[in-house]
């Protein structure tokens, strides 16, 4: 079985971006199909993904970084390194070696670091640490705070790569999620403000129409004027009464 760089996604990154190797050399270094490398630099995979120099892990040297560019049927050669390959747990509590606990002060400050999007409990599920030591890192009262220096925890041994990727969509997924929350409710509040408003508008427009029903109650006076007339003609009805008596009188 060939051998392959510790974070090959990671590594994968930092060539595309940092070295005019070809996709197919990248692929046969870090053990991955050559079109997998083309989404890589087509930033359709690997999103959100820091890369790995492979330089600085030991595992490649400049010189034969600068031949495999010079020629492109060259293939890269990885070099044999002492670091641990993290090996699969089962299910539970994680346990960190005791030569390795020292170590996740450095992964907590890389992780809260190249990763804010991670919650406590995730980077305690991943590298197991405790939630006092993100919060002591973080605010910068851990008792070793001077030494500590960020380290890609993978590099340290406390997880593998595809665990790191694996916690880090999740997070992405809920922050995602999240904002689309946060834009829905916006858009409600908004939106139950506009009703409000056009709800507030309404009786201006009810008083502008209450001078138009007073014109309607106008035809009082008109009862009145009829009522007068009537007092009118009650004099007239009286005359024929008066008429009879005339012959009366004059006999």
């Amino acid at each position: 079985m060939a051998l392959t760089p510790l974070m090959p996604k990671a590594t994968a990154v930092w060539l595309v971006e940092n070295t005019a190797l070809s996709f197919d050399q990248i692929a046969e270094f870090t053990g991955m199909h050559e079109l997998e490398i083309q989404a890589i630099a087509d930033g359709e995979v690997a999103v959100g993904i820091v890369g790995v120099n492979p330089i600085t892990n030991g595992q490649l040297t400049q010189e034969e970084l600068e031949r495999c560019q010079a020629d492109p049927r060259a293939k890269l050669k990885i070099n044999k390194s002492d670091i641990p390959t993290p090996k699969a747990r089962s299910k539970g509590a994680r346990y960190t070696p005791v030569s390795k606990r020292h170590d996740r002060p450095d992964a907590i400050t890389w992780l809260l670091k190249n990763h804010p999007e991670l919650t406590d409990a995730q980077i305690c599920r991943l590298i197991g640490t405790t939630k006092p030591t993100i919060i002591s890192v973080r605010d910068r009262t851990h008792w070793n705070t001077p030494n500590i220096k960020p380290q890609n925890p993978v590099i340290l041994g406390l997880c593998t790569e595809a665990e790191l990727e694996k916690m880090a969509l999740t997070a992405r997924r809920r922050v995602e999620r999240a904002a689309k929350a946060a834009a829905k409710e916006a858009a409600k509040k908004e939106k139950e403000a506009a009703a409000a408003a056009e709800e507030s508008a309404d009786p201006s427009t009810d008083t502008s129409a209450e001078p138009s029903g007073t014109e309607s109650v106008a035809p009082e006076p008109t009862g009145q004027a009829d009522t007068d007339q009537n007092e009118g003609e009650t004099p007239a009805a009286t005359e024929p009464e008066e008429k009879p008596d005339d012959p009366l009188g004059s006999i």
